[in-house]
């Protein structure tokens, strides 16, 4: 394609002509842009005459653009709309309140408040009082016969305190979340032409009218027009399905649209829809207002709104059709199919934490349900059996005031026993590290990929602007013939090739990188765009010429044609027209690849001379060898003439084009170690991580640089190779790739250089895949280009720069790097650490107050038929242990302790031995203390004993003791959870931690006004001065005690058991995968609480199927029988995960190296999938993956009819976690 701008006649004239009223309405261009392809060129014609008609009517000028008055934009916006699509509203504060009022044990609490305030009125006849049982004796001394409410009343308040306290996290946590997704999106800037110059503008800013520049790696922010374009190549999938990349130009498919990705090229448009307008914007809305119409009874729903829906699903369909059907257009030419990539499995931490909140809560429910049938029992035994108390209707109020009594001890055992807490004690510890890890320059996107980083064990990282500054220089050049060690004098080079060597690198060089004069004084030179590119301008500057001249000379709409940069290449070329018709090209890339393409070289004189091969391996050795040993980046400058004589040459021939070159110089580019890094590794292999280099310079450079910063230390046992040596070595005689040969390399592997983008989505794959360590690895990849899109979503946490990256990146990205230095990674580890430990110090602490407060309860009522901590301390206890403890524990800074242990690995449980001995060990101080003092306190200290006390008796000082106790013990107790790992000190650094601080005394605080000034709502009664101290004393003990738990070593209790191990994906039952299969994740957390509630009855079900399965291998089926298979469901690009405006999981459609997991039949039979043969026993099953027990077969469901078993368009069945026939073949 010749360049595509022909600066008509009246496109140079068209200045922007503002103050005429827009020619166009915003109707007429959405129908525009509904159209696409050559349809759409036609329409421009005939409408408008040409794009520069278009331009007209908007009142903008291709060339100038906007003039950028506000005045001007204002209006513009008026008329055709701002470029933002209005997020959802959030929750309000009382919604919030109403979900948390939805908790089953709330709403039991709550009516049970009800029925005892309720009966608290009632007053029964007093004339039978004394014949209804002893228990009910003192029921209403005159002075108390006003509080009999109190308690009622207490327990109401408290559930709305637990109620508020809840909502009000919810609310926060919502406001964190709208505040980061706004600074993300506030981040993103794009570059657009107004009054002739090129700035830089929010995209919310973008006007209809305005001409923006787009180039390699764009999101694009609006829908437009192609003016001019240079090879632009545009992924379409997120809007279509289409996975081919779409070649845009003006004569055949000019149409650019919001949401698509820019995968090669560059080019300006003209804005023609924003915001709500646009094509994206127009699919948003239609899923927002499907969503709130299915919701809100969608009877209302308009026709309009009905015909747009219909609209939206048959894009769905068309996107599912073309997902079947279509071919990938890899870069190295080979079609491939695009399979569907594995789910990555939401958060561990989540789903560990869900399935032990799930079994504590069960066991919870167990005790309350006991506790309540004990306490009846004995009631009625009592009143009836040993003081042979007649039945009497009159005496019925009473006996259900006990009953509620006794149902509300029930109640609180429960409230206590579950730990609501623990998905508090998680957002909070998560959210809190995501806020300060923005101050470490860490922009987290996904939340978990936070606490997922705390196990990472292998780090993919690139190596220019992330090891290295990013600021490239030139420092070495060969050029006429001399190979000069540092920039030579202008004087010293012919001044035919100095012309040549600027002139190439002025307009080879794309236009939008500049170098900008310094911000201050003193400071260096600002580089603005493709850093290589940078450092070759910065060389002009050396040599005292002036780059802008040239540029300015020869604008870009004068270029003929452009071959931009992208990752196969390796080489950007530009061709010009000279006068009499001739062509000259320029062309500039990595040395060891241009150099093959250069027949002659350029002399001491200025003249050319032959460039034999052996000149060039003399070259190669003693030049390019030689900087690339020093860490130096090679960069060949080359140029060709095409004289009129040999006639027009195939511009899309472009491996004839570019051959026959001119070599004008080599020059060797320095990128410096960033002097934080070496230590940043350091700290990382002490912490048991891999670092390895990817990147797509030469092997040599790649060595010296990673040797600099520690990855490569000399006399290790390591590999280093290229991205061919790499392939050879992973793939077959039939050039599939295989996992074992992958596990043979990886583990020894530090560089790998000349890498593709597929290299490095395979090598990723490989080690996530590889089951030669007995963890599995976790692996986190930083990228910045377009092509490490799916490298980035392969790894467990992507990590993308965020002041080099694309926009690209960015999406396939869980954190932001804001300064795009690896040490931030390091802190990113740090953070994720301490969430898992921050999570266990919670649970260690929780589980010892769980455990102490029902035993206490449940015994307490079972013998005194009293609970001795009331329902309204209970909850008090509840709050101080949920919510409190959960800010207190979860806050706790990070230290570089924690970079000084291995990761703890997926696997690992929630609670180890160490802390179930802690657990254990205090629970046993703590019910040792209590019990001593219910039952012999009164002696102690002399007081009269508060057991056996009547309903609605008023509180006693034993009681009080008991509970003030109890409390103090927890706040102690609290302080000993700060240390998991058995260490003595727990006070260390317990000062920078604020939010404790302030946490422990303000319960301390609340707990002291409580028991004096609490009185009956509480149960408490004032205590004095000697009572108190006791208190505090018996508290503190626990801190003692801590000390002594600590001396005991942990592997003399080998009886100790872990808890809180994760769901394995293997143990998910069918029905649930096939539940997910649209989702993106598979939700551990979602998971375990629909399984706590369908486990009761599931659990026989299963074992029928198992033993069914069983029953079928016996007899030889083929296991495959009867197994439906999911067809291959997607949203429109998944667009309405978050309320708010973001692509996410569009995939740039690189060719992905063979992500099939049946990877051995011939890359031939991709399309079809053939009917597995039945299996005859065992033998021929799959190749255990996973090395599971058989006690994991799915269920196989002999009732579905044969038929179903494969239809005919399912490619890549069986690469599809989603299918049965996955989850069967990795569970034998």
């Amino acid at each position: 394609m010749a360049n595509s701008f022909r600066a008509s006649k009246h496109g140079r004239k068209g200045e922007a002509n503002h103050d005429a009223e827009f020619s166009c309405s915003l109707q007429e261009l959405r129908s525009l842009m509904e159209i696409r392809g050559e349809e759409a060129r036609i329409r421009i014609q005939e409408c408008y005459g040409d794009i520069n008609g278009l331009c007209a009517r908007l009142r903008t000028s291709p060339v100038e653009g906007l003039d950028g008055k506000s005045e001007d934009i204002d209006r513009r916006k008026q008329q055709y709309g701002q470029n933002f699509i209005p997020p959802k509203k959030p929750k309000t504060f009382l919604h919030l309140v109403w979900e948390a009022l939805q908790d089953v044990t709330l709403i039991i609490l709550e009516v049970a408040a009800m029925i005892s305030l309720g009966l608290s009125f009632y007053n029964p006849p007093d004339a039978e009082r004394q014949y209804c049982g002893r228990a009910a004796g003192g029921l209403k001394d005159d002075s108390d016969g006003e509080t009999g409410w109190i308690e009622g009343a207490a327990i109401l308040l408290s559930v709305v305190c637990v109620v508020l306290v809840t909502a009000f996290n919810d609310w926060s946590k919502e406001k964190q979340f709208r505040g980061l997704q706004s600074r993300i999106e506030q981040e993103q800037k794009f570059t657009v032409v107004r009054g002739g110059q090129v700035v830089q503008i929010k995209v919310s800013e973008i006007v209809v009218g305005d001409v923006a520049q787009v180039k390699y790696g764009d999101l694009l922010p609006a829908d437009g027009v192609l003016i001019q374009g240079n090879d632009l190549k545009i992924d379409e999938s997120s809007l279509t399905g289409e996975s081919d990349h779409v070649k845009k130009s003006l004569d055949k498919d000019p149409m650019l649209l919001s949401g698509t990705h820019v995968m090669e090229g560059s080019g300006k448009m003209l804005v023609t829809a924003v915001g709500v307008n646009s094509q994206s914007g127009i699919i948003f809305m239609l899923l927002g207002a499907s969503e709130e119409g299915g919701g809100g009874g969608g009877g209302g729903d308009s026709e309009e709104k009905k015909e747009k829906k219909k609209e939206c699903l048959k894009i769905r369909e068309r996107k599912d059709k073309k997902k079947k059907n279509t071919e990938m257009q890899p870069l190295n030419g080979e079609p491939e199919k695009k399979i569907n990539l594995p789910k990555k499995e939401k958060s561990v931490l989540q789903g560990k934490l869900t399935k032990l909140a799930v079994q504590i809560g069960k066991a919870g429910l167990f005790m309350s349900t006991l506790t309540v049938i004990i306490l009846i029992t004995r009631f009625l035994i009592d009143t009836f059996v040993i003081q042979g108390v007649a039945w009497s209707s009159e005496c019925m109020p009473i006996y259900v005031q006990f009953l509620v009594k006794f149902f509300i001890i029930g109640v609180t055992v429960l409230v206590v026993a579950v730990p609501e807490g623990l998905p508090l004690a998680v957002t909070i510890a998560l959210a809190y590290s995501v806020k300060k890890m923005m101050k470490d320059n860490n922009l987290v996107r996904h939340l978990d990929a936070c606490e997922t980083m705390g196990n990472a064990t292998a780090i993919c990282s690139d190596k220019t602007g992330t090891l290295t500054m990013n600021r490239m220089t030139v420092v070495q050049a060969y050029v006429a013939g001399h190979h000069y060690r540092k920039v030579p004098e202008a004087e010293l080079i012919p001044t035919k090739t100095l012309d040549l060597l600027i002139l190439g690198i002025g307009v080879n060089c794309a236009y939008t990188t500049k170098i900008m004069p310094p911000e201050r004084d003193g400071g260096l030179a600002r580089q603005v765009g493709n850093k290589t590119e940078c450092a070759l301008l910065g060389l002009t500057l050396d040599l005292h010429r002036d780059y802008q001249a040239i540029r300015n000379e020869i604008p870009e709409e004068k270029l003929f044609k452009v071959y931009t940069f992208n990752s196969v290449r390796k080489s950007m070329s530009t061709v010009m027209k000279n006068y009499d018709g001739s062509y000259r090209m320029f062309s500039k890339g990595a040395s060891e690849i241009l150099l093959k393409k250069c027949c002659r070289i350029l002399t001491v004189t200025g003249e050319s001379r032959v460039f034999k091969p052996r000149d060039r391996d003399d070259l190669v050795k003693k030049v390019v060898e030689s900087m690339a040993s020093e860490g130096l980046r090679t960069i060949c400058l080359a140029y060709r003439d095409f004289p009129v004589s040999e006639g027009e040459p195939d511009w899309d021939n472009e491996a004839l084009i570019l051959t026959g070159l001119t070599c004008i110089a080599v020059v060797g580019i320095e990128d410096p170690v960033r002097p934080e890094v070496p230590d940043a590794i350091r700290k990382c292999q002490r912490a048991g991580i891999t670092v390895r280099m990817v990147t797509g310079d030469n092997i040599n450079t790649a060595r010296a640089i990673a040797t600099k910063c520690g990855i490569l230390h000399p006399g290790d046992d390591f590999l280093c190779l290229e991205g061919k040596e790499f392939n050879r070595r992973i793939r077959n005689e039939l050039g599939e790739i295989e996992q074992e040969r992958i596990d043979k390399i990886w583990p020894k592997l530090k560089v790998l250089a000349r890498s593709s983008p597929t290299d490095k989505h395979t090598l990723v794959k490989g080690i996530i895949d590889s089951t030669v360590m007995e963890q599995r690895q976790v692996v986190a990849v930083t990228g910045d280009g377009t092509n490490d899109g799916p490298a980035l979503k392969k790894a467990d946490v992507g990590f993308a720069m965020g002041i080099a990256g694309t926009d690209v990146a960015k999406e396939a990205s869980d954190i932001i790097l804001t300064d795009d230095n690896f040490s931030s990674i390091v802190k990113a580890v740090m953070w994720g650490r301490n969430v898992y430990d921050s999570i266990s110090k919670f649970l260690q602490f929780q589980l010892t107050v769980n455990v102490v407060a029902v035993i206490v309860a449940f015994t307490g009522a079972c013998i005194t038929q009293d609970s001795p901590l009331k329902a309204v301390q209970m909850l008090w206890v509840n709050l101080i242990m949920d919510t409190f403890a959960s800010l207190a524990l979860a806050t706790e800074p990070p230290t570089e302790a924690l970079l000084l242990r291995n990761p703890y690995g997926r696997n690992k449980p929630l609670i180890s031995r160490t802390m179930m001995k802690n657990i254990l060990g205090h629970a046993v101080y703590q019910l040792t203390t209590i019990f001593t003092l219910l039952f012999t306190g009164e002696k102690l200290f002399d007081i009269d004993s508060g057991r056996n006390a009547p309903l609605h008796s008023p509180p006693s000082e034993h009681y009080t003791i008991v509970f003030n106790t109890f409390v103090l013990m927890q706040i102690f107790n609290e302080v000993n959870a700060r240390k998991i790992h058995g260490e003595r000190n727990v006070f260390e650094g317990v000062f920078r931690n604020p939010i404790f601080c302030t946490i422990i005394l303000g319960t301390l605080l609340v707990q002291i006004l409580i028991v004096q000034f609490g009185g009956k709502p509480f149960s408490c009664v004032s205590l004095n001065l000697e009572q108190w101290l006791w208190c505090i004393l018996l508290g503190f003990g626990s801190l003692l005690w801590g000390q002594l738990v600590s001396s005991v070593p942990t592997s003399w209790l080998k009886f100790l058991t872990t808890a809180g191990h994760g769901t394995q994906q293997e143990e998910i039952p069918e029905e649930e995968l096939e539940e997910m299969k649209d989702k993106d994740e598979i939700d551990h957390a979602e998971m375990e609480l629909r399984r706590g509630q369908v486990l009761w009855c599931r659990g026989l079900n299963r074992i029928q199927t198992q033993i069914r399965v069983v029953n079928a291998f016996r007899d030889s089926v083929s296991p495959y029988e009867g197994l439906e298979t999911p067809e291959s469901r997607s949203s429109i690009h998944n667009f309405m995960t978050h309320p708010e405006f973001r692509i996410e999981d569009s995939e740039p459609q690189i060719p992905l190296i063979d992500e099939n997991e049946g990877e051995d039949e011939p890359p031939t039979k991709r399309n079809s999938f053939a009917v597995p043969p039945p299996l005859t026993g065992l033998s021929s099953l799959p190749p255990n993956e996973n090395n599971n027990a058989l006690d994991r077969i799915v269920p196989v469901h002999k009732d579905v009819p044969r038929s179903v078993l494969v239809p005919p368009n399912s490619v890549g069945l069986m690469s599809c976690p989603g299918s049965p026939l996955h989850s069967l073949e990795t569970s034998l």
